[in-house]
């Protein structure tokens, strides 16, 4: 049992409450996990606001972090203890049937654990008061200890430093693998960003090293258009100037090669859509919108061979492929430290959160050792 510093879920519209937890030691097949870093990410905006269909009161939210293993469980032979490590919402176990199919970077082997927010056994590592607390998303790393399960962590290069390293367990992953891997844009293609806050800005460096020949960035905020330019953006759209689709049209002949969404709103998805071009364009949906919320889609856009996917993790098989990534920010090919707005202590969450609500900043980033 290991005592640790925490953010805890107490329900719908409540301020995240700092406090010490007991953490068990990690159990078959499980690692313990000492984070030094966390970036806080919309995901838990959405999730605290009660955007999924389930919202556990008593969790431990965060799914974005890097440390430092402290134990690892019965059979476990891939980490050891003092290996850095990022963990992953998405596993890669490599034994089950999406894993084996090499055409997602889903897996199933965590399922009961991602959906019922436990571990695998259905048991919980996290109490208060001898009362259980929940996991979330397969990380919790808004707790400085953390049990995941080892299929769900990526080791690392221990020289990446962790305020970088956790925005790898989603915003910049997420939007580089969106353009790199999930649509898997061309060399010279026109691209579309719709939404140029972290995803997005991600999305727009995706495409520049996919060596996209237009990368157009769509926001009605004027400040986040002047960074999209330092994140590869070469166009500018703010539907506060006119019709989007119109614009992004306009800027492409017809409609855009590959078109992005990063904002989670259905109705600019459907814009997203409607400024692809027909006969191969591809729309790429990356933001999360509420459960239960529709797009509508004229069907004749999808028979002009228009088409409309989705990406969860950017298509990043963590194992795999994550490690390159952090090997490109090292080589300074993939821009992270600029998406940091502020590096905070716990204590500074709630107030971080407030900011993130109102569109000021890119990523606040938690250092426990603050």
């Amino acid at each position: 049992m290991t005592k640790s510093r925490a953010a805890i879920f107490d329900g719908i519209g409540k301020p995240l409450r700092i406090g010490e937890i007991d953490v068990d030691d990690p159990k078959a097949g499980e690692v313990l996990i000492k984070y030094d870093a966390t970036g806080l990410c919309h995901t838990e905006i959405w999730y605290m606001s009660g955007g999924d269909t389930t919202t556990r009161d008593g969790s431990i939210l965060g799914h974005e972090g890097c440390g430092t293993v402290v134990k690892v469980g019965e059979g476990v032979s891939e980490f050891a203890p003092g290996d850095r490590v990022v963990p992953i919402y998405i596993p890669e176990c490599g034994q089950c049937r999406e894993c084996k199919s090499g055409i997602t970077n889903l897996c199933s082997a965590l399922d009961d654990a991602y959906f019922g927010g436990c571990m695998n056994d259905g048991t919980v590592r996290f109490h208060e008061h001898g009362k259980d607390l929940h996991h979330f998303m397969l990380t919790s790393t808004f707790s400085q200890f953390s049990v995941v399960h080892q299929e769900a962590v990526v080791k690392v290069r221990p020289d990446v430093p962790p305020e970088a390293a956790c925005l790898f367990g989603c915003a910049v992953t997420t939007g580089i693998g969106a353009a790199l891997w999930t649509s898997k844009v061309r060399p010279g293609a026109s691209t579309a960003v719709f939404g140029v806050g972290p995803i997005g800005l991600n999305i727009l460096q995706g495409c520049k090293l996919a060596q996209a020949g237009m990368i157009i960035a769509v926001d009605p905020n004027p400040e986040r258009l002047k960074r999209a330019a330092e994140f590869g953006a070469t166009h500018f759209v703010n539907p506060n100037d006119g019709d989007s689709v119109a614009q992004v049209k306009e800027l492409t002949g017809g409609g855009a090669d590959f078109v992005f969404e990063a904002t989670g709103n259905t109705n600019v998805m459907r814009q997203a859509l409607e400024s692809t071009i027909y006969g191969g364009g591809v729309c790429c949906l990356v933001g999360v919108a509420k459960t239960g919320e529709v797009v509508q889609v004229t069907p004749r856009l999808l028979i002009a061979g228009r088409k409309l996917i989705g990406t969860a993790f950017g298509g990043c098989r963590g194992k795999s492929q994550l490690p390159q990534l952090i090997d490109w920010y090292m080589e300074g090919k993939v821009k992270v430290d600029e998406l940091i707005t502020k590096v905070i202590p716990l204590s500074e969450i709630n107030e971080a959160f407030a900011s993130m609500k109102k569109d000021s900043g890119y990523r606040y980033v938690i250092d426990y050792n603050l």
